[in-house]
């Protein structure tokens, strides 16, 4: 097996250059690679890579996710998170080949307070959410078989994320003000790679799996509460930290450019079914990660 990997120093994509190794060989690009093109930003490019290095399976881990600016870079996000998607399935589809993609929570408007399901409508609140669901759409459109995985609040090791945030504003300041009317689930960059390994090769050799599956750690959480769990998890550690209190705000009290849903919870039913495996607690990959950071 040849896999192609796009977008390989991202948190996941990070995390896939470990774990897809062991399946086969594996070409890794980025943005700044010299070998081959793996700039989302030239299509034309893209489409040369793919057929000049002729993979069995295309892994998709790069994407445009800066959330707020890309309410002011709307082009920018449309290239990265839906153009350049489309181009992907255009030519998985001509060649043959399995197309791993990654989305998101986004997709959805944040109501009621039901995990939300693959079946449910979307109607996505951001430029942001609107780019990767239209992304979504046109790799579906290509007919190429593909996976779509969407996900939520990821974070790991490498790169930034909320946790790394809260650790070193702790370490900062005495208070802080954290947001806890939006609820998901802290999914781990290692998680994703893993199962998405898994996910290659249960399906490499099955044509009838195909389509879009939520994956995302088990249980829920406000920012509020994740915030808490980092500091305690870093004070049962013995990690000086300044912070003494930590409030709880709306949404509402926070000004961002761009609006987030507040119900972010995913529905992980049909994945775990379809690739016969376990979510586990968001707790354990975020414990993990916190003893990792200041081990």
């Amino acid at each position: 097996m040849k896999i192609l990997l796009l977008g390989k120093n991202g948190q996941v994509g990070w995390e896939l250059q470990r774990s897809l190794a062991p399946l086969g060989e594996l070409v890794a690009l980025d943005a700044d690679s010299t070998d081959f093109c793996g700039d989302f930003t030239d299509p034309a490019g893209l489409a040369q890579t793919i057929h000049v290095v002729q993979p069995n399976v295309i892994v998709n881990a790069a994407a445009y996710t800066a959330v707020d600016q890309a309410e002011g870079q709307p082009d920018i996000a449309h290239a990265i998170n839906t153009y350049a998607p489309g181009v992907l399935a255009e030519v998985s589809h001509k060649l043959g080949i399995l197309l791993v993609h990654y989305s998101t929570d986004y997709v959805f408007d944040g109501s009621g307070n039901t995990p939300w399901r693959e079946s449910d409508c979307t109607g996505p609140l951001s430029v942001y959410g609107r780019t990767k669901l239209e992304g979504e759409q046109r790799i579906a459109a290509t007919a190429c078989r593909h996976l779509i995985f969407r996900t939520s609040w990821v974070y790991g090791a490498r790169g930034s994320n909320f946790a790394k945030t809260i650790l070193r504003l702790a370490g900062e300041r005495e208070t802080l003000d954290v947001i806890d009317d939006q609820i998901g689930a802290p999914t781990g960059a290692e998680f994703l790679a893993d199962v998405t390994a898994h996910a290659i090769r249960m399906s490499y050799n099955r044509t009838d799996i195909s389509g879009t599956f939520h994956c995302a750690a088990a249980g829920e959480t406000s920012w509020y509460e994740y915030a808490q769990f980092v500091v305690a998890r870093a004070r049962a550690s013995g990690h000086p930290l300044k912070l003494k209190t930590v409030n709880a705000i709306s949404s509402a009290a926070y000004r961002s450019a761009a609006h987030r849903p507040l119900n972010s919870r995913l529905n992980t039913h049909h994945f775990s079914e379809t690739f016969d495996l376990q979510v586990h607690p968001w707790q354990n990959g975020v414990a993990r990660l916190i003893d990792e950071l200041l081990g």
